[in-house]
């Protein structure tokens, strides 16, 4: 991994939330940001009312292409020739940082080796994007001191999601745009404290605070804290997991997540859940899922705990408490402790304090924050090494962290799974402002329900003109993996050959039609990228009853 993706994990902001709105040049990618992270959308609505510039990257139009300045719409699953294209404009116009690549980085030759190989006209022909709009985003972002990168899961969720990752981290290298305010690399963390899971180690690669598991001297060092052996052998990503369940895996444990509307080729993954031995399911509402549990632990929401959280900026805090959970719920560390000890673990942890303090302690960007402190002082971000340091509002001032930013010579690799003739549509897939991923809590309300009562396909006119489907009608949308019945939207949103679809509704689960093809690093899944047709529905429209 490049560097400066890895220095703190690949999901950690440089920067913070609230220097958005004060950045001159703001390229947004992959994001539909007013819909997946309305707070952080309010920042940049701010910084372009004061006349920043902002380009957003998206194969659809969303509610922030109508405040751009350019709309880049790009074919879904082009972003490496298109990332690629910005930055040969940037060698070839010479608009890159020198000194700061002389004194902060290293392997530059060999990136710019590659991205001679991708000029703006040829990336056209790829990409769809005119070649001009390439040049100019590569000329203002460059040139413009103040400018951030923002993307999120419409970059990563591809089988070359690493590699779009990879250019985006080369744009800010080349540039110098790192280890100031306004800036940097920003990735949006899409669900409530999924930075604070990967601090913790909620990962097959990391301990807390990305201390990498392959580290023999790491490994050891948790041994004697846990005061236990630890195993050497690598652990199985998400994606890996979900392809061998009922096969190498037997059992599941699985919290706060409901896999089978969640994961990609889902009747697969129903298949291989029919055939395990066990499932232990931990949530506060009863989901898709807890169909194939043997057992079900009843667990608290946000508002029924303390805790702490940590946001997309790197910003720990407390939650707390404010109303009594129901029934026989607990909250999770409660359940997970008397699970361990009832397993032969030794624990006596009175509170969520001492487990938060005793995992920063052995973590040296975490050291300095403990409950107490955030008690007295409020959030804190980390790197944060000691009890006096105030945090870090932005990564690597003053050089990159891990020494040298190391630049990746990155070369386009097609997506897993291209239109063809029996398949002739590209779908990606999706979250709407109404629901909140598997929408276990949020279809449970009449406000988000009667915004957004059922699942729907996007098609453009001409595509739903030759399939004779009209707008509002029933479609069958299927893919080589199963098929959904869903409401046809016909919109000029999404290009032609393309469709979109919200993957909230248990009764058109989106992931029936997604192919687990997964990232060879991360093994995250190509969730906005696979092939469909779409056809006028062969049933009747449902009465509504009397």
């Amino acid at each position: 991994m490049a560097g400066l993706v890895t220095t703190f994990g690949a999901g950690a902001m440089t920067n913070s939330i609230g220097e958005i709105r004060d950045a001159d040049f703001l390229f947004v990618t992959g994001s539909n940001t007013t819909e997946a992270h309305p707070i952080i959308a309010m920042e940049m609505k701010r910084a372009v009312s004061r006349g920043a510039k902002l380009v957003v990257c998206d194969p659809r139009s969303i509610w922030l292409t109508e405040i751009a300045h350019r709309h880049l719409k790009l074919q879904p699953g082009t972003d490496v020739w298109l990332l690629n294209a910005m930055a040969h404009v940037i060698v070839v116009e010479d608009l890159v940082d020198k000194d700061f690549i002389a004194q902060h980085t290293e392997n530059y030759e060999a990136m710019k080796a590659a991205v001679l190989k991708y000029p703006p006209e040829e990336a056209e022909k790829i990409t769809g994007v005119p070649a001009e709009d390439i040049r100019a985003t590569a000329r203002e972002y460059a040139a413009t001191k103040k400018a951030g990168i923002y993307y999120t899961l419409g970059i990563t969720e591809h089988t070359h999601g690493t590699d779009n990752v990879y250019c985006l981290a080369n744009l800010v290298l080349m540039t110098g745009h790192l280890g100031q305010p306004n800036a940097g690399l920003n990735p949006l963390r899409g669900q409530n404290n999924v930075q604070g899971a990967n601090d913790a180690g909620a990962t097959p690669v990391f301990f807390p605070g990305y201390q990498r598991a392959a580290d023999e001297e790491v490994v050891a060092k948790y041994e004697k804290i846990w005061d236990t052996d630890l195993s050497r052998a690598p652990g199985l990503n998400l994606n890996e997991m979900m392809k061998v369940v009922g096969k190498k895996i037997k059992g599941l444990f699985i919290m706060g997540e409901d896999i089978v509307l969640s994961e990609p080729n889902a009747c697969k993954l129903e298949q291989g859940l029919n055939g395990i031995e066990f499932l232990v399911l931990q949530d506060i509402f009863l989901n898709e899922t807890a169909r194939y549990a043997k057992v079900i632990f009843p667990a608290t929401a946000f508002a029924e705990k303390d805790g702490t959280f940590t946001n997309s900026e790197r910003r720990v805090q407390l939650v707390r408490k404010a109303v009594e959970p129901p029934g026989q719920a607990r909250a999770d560390w409660q359940i997970l402790v008397d699970l361990g000890n009832a397993c032969g673990a030794k624990w006596n942890y009175s509170k969520p304090a001492e487990i938060y303090d005793e995992l920063a302690r052995h973590v040296p960007r975490f050291a300095g924050i403990s409950h107490a402190r955030i008690e007295k002082e409020g959030g804190l971000q980390w790197p944060c090494p000691a009890s006096d340091h105030p945090g870090t509002l932005f990564l690597h001032k003053g050089g990159v962290l891990r020494g040298k930013g190391l630049f990746e010579a990155v070369e386009y690799r097609p997506s897993s799974e291209l239109a063809d003739n029996e398949f002739p549509l590209i779908l990606s897939t999706g979250r709407t402002l109404y629901h909140y991923n598997s929408a276990t809590q949020t279809r449970r309300e009449s406000g988000p329900h009667t915004k957004q009562p059922e699942a729907f396909v996007q098609i453009h006119p001409k595509d739903a003109e030759r399939r004779g489907i009209a707008d509002g009608e029933l479609a069958e949308v299927y893919s080589r993996r199963g098929k959904v019945l869903c409401r046809a939207m016909v919109t000029r949103e999404v290009r032609r050959g393309c469709v979109w679809m919200p993957f909230h509704f248990a009764e058109a689960r989106a992931n029936t039609l997604t192919t687990d093809a997964g990232d060879a690093v991360t093994g995250t899944a190509e969730y906005k990228v696979c092939a469909v047709e779409v056809r006028k529905a062969s049933v009747p429209e449902p009465q509504p009853a009397d």
